[in-house]
């Protein structure tokens, strides 16, 4: 595939038909702002010689990123796509771990080792349970 000649949505995946007859697909959760775009956004497009573009929405999407393996988010990556509250830099340094490196494994450039996961999880529970005894009864 060089080029995406056609463009839908259905729910949270955005689709791709290439030149090539292949009907490509990814997680709108790459792309917060097609996320959340309205239909009548997510129409205004223009495409290039190297993918797509949303002046109204400021989004890119290349058509290289249609072929990439990993066109659904992991179940971690998917947890920290959809909790923007949480701030990443403050919250890998709890941890100890370089925030930088963090991103890397919520982007999907790299992938955590179950140890690492296993750390990320278990302080994901400590705060659930730290939130969950709050109260502001007096």
């Amino acid at each position: 595939m060089n080029k995406i000649v056609k463009i839908w949505f259905d729910g949270e995946w955005l689709y791709g038909l290439g030149d090539d007859g292949k009907t490509y697909r990814q997680s709108l959760l790459w792309y917060k702002n097609l996320l959340h775009a309205t239909e009548e956004q997510r129409q205004e497009y223009e495409i290039s010689t190297i993918g797509i573009h949303w002046h109204k929405v400021n989004e890119d999407v290349s058509f290289e990123s249609f072929t990439y393996e990993e066109a659904e988010p992991s179940a971690f990556q998917r947890f920290f796509l959809e909790h923007p509250e949480i701030n990443i830099a403050e919250f890998s340094k709890e941890i100890g771990l370089n925030p930088s490196l963090m991103r890397n494994y919520i982007n999907g450039f790299k992938k955590p080792s179950k140890e690492r996961e296993k750390l990320i999880l278990d302080r994901i529970h400590e705060l659930g349970n730290i939130y969950i005894k709050v109260s502001f009864a007096s």
